[in-house]
């Protein structure tokens, strides 16, 4: 248990609203005002990052919340930063709650003479005086193993469980569950065990990064809504080239479900243009207005959960209580009440 009257929260840029929502959420849970610790994050001409804290923070536990979506070096360094500016005025613990672990597809040594960058951030993490990271559907779940502190990583299975038997609950029985890739196949899986549905793959074989040359589905799609699971949607040409042959394949409707919404480049415009109905991201990435504004994009809050995470970790209980979407269920409270 923490000697701490109460938890403080600290934001960078990267995503304020968020950090916003999960700072009311947890008012509500405590039953009192807790806001963000007000602190200047900004940059000098040369854009060099500046972060000076206006609150005495002397042995309370701190949780700097930061996605290290893009600008991604930015957007680390506010965090390195902030990190050692608290440790400097004597925080008592350092948490980092990063909703969107930035670097994490570059896990492991895929060719000679490249690095491992995931590697390489959770050193500087380390370094900068974080003693716990919280985060949310790591792209490879080995990084956890990359630090000698303790790593929480949250799922977005059990809030996407919720919000698929919600509105899809007139076709539970046509769902099938698609992995877009034989990598996502034990994310799917589990998502798929969730609902009780069956599982499909979408085989696919890339002639270089970025590129699909072809796609197979593995599985009988036929006159079946198919929900496409994966973490990561970048520029959505392997999302949107899914949703394509699994139509071709006979699905009668195609939607999906994808974590951490990076949506770069013309991505917004290819998924409204695509042949998929819905596509559903999470907030741990702050959206873009384009995002905001398209009509086949929902987004779903992560706050009732990271807020949760928060506290837990804040009263030294069970954050894995969290993997489950029974114990979701309340704390989404109002978003799922048909169910």
């Amino acid at each position: 248990m923490s000697v701490t009257s109460q938890p403080k929260l600290i934001s960078g840029n990267a995503n304020r609203p968020l950090a916003k929502a999960i700072a009311r959420r947890m008012s509500l849970l405590r039953g009192q005002r807790l806001g963000l610790v007000d602190a200047r994050v900004e940059r000098f001409n040369d854009q060099e990052i500046f972060v000076e804290v206006y609150e005495n923070v002397r042995g309370e536990d701190m949780f700097i919340i930061q996605p290290t979506s893009n600008p991604a070096n930015d957007n680390l360094m506010e965090l390195l930063i902030i990190a050692d500016a608290l440790r400097r005025s004597s925080a008592a613990r350092i948490n980092a709650v990063i909703p969107y672990f930035g670097y994490a597809r570059q896990d492991r040594r895929t060719k000679a003479r490249t690095p491992i960058s995931a590697k390489l951030v959770a050193n500087l993490l380390t370094e900068a005086g974080i003693e716990r990271v919280l985060t949310m559907d790591l792209h490879a779940a080995q990084i956890q193993g990359f630090f000698d502190i303790p790593v929480d990583n949250l799922y977005a299975s059990p809030v996407f469980t919720l919000d698929i038997r919600h509105n899809f609950r007139e076709c539970m029985d046509d769902l099938m569950i698609v992995s877009p890739d034989v990598g996502g196949v034990a994310r799917a899986r589990e998502l798929a065990q969730r609902i009780g549905c069956p599982l499909a793959i979408v085989d696919k074989r890339r002639e270089k990064p970025g590129e699909v040359a072809e796609m197979t589905v593995i599985g009988d799609v036929s006159d079946k809504c198919c929900i496409i699971v994966d973490d990561i949607c970048d520029t959505a040409g392997t999302l949107c080239k899914a949703a394509e042959v699994l139509v071709e394949s006979g699905a009668r409707e195609v939607h999906s479900y994808i974590t951490h919404g990076v949506l770069s480049g013309p991505a917004v415009g290819r998924i409204e243009n695509s042949v998929m109905k819905s596509l559903v991201i999470t907030d741990s990435i702050e959206p873009t207005a384009a995002t905001k504004a398209a009509k086949n994009i929902r987004i779903v809050p992560t706050a009732p959960m990271f807020a949760q995470a928060i506290l837990n970790i804040w009263n030294g209980t069970s954050v894995s209580s969290l993997f489950d979407h029974e114990t979701l269920g309340p704390i989404y409270d109002g978003m799922y009440s048909d169910d």
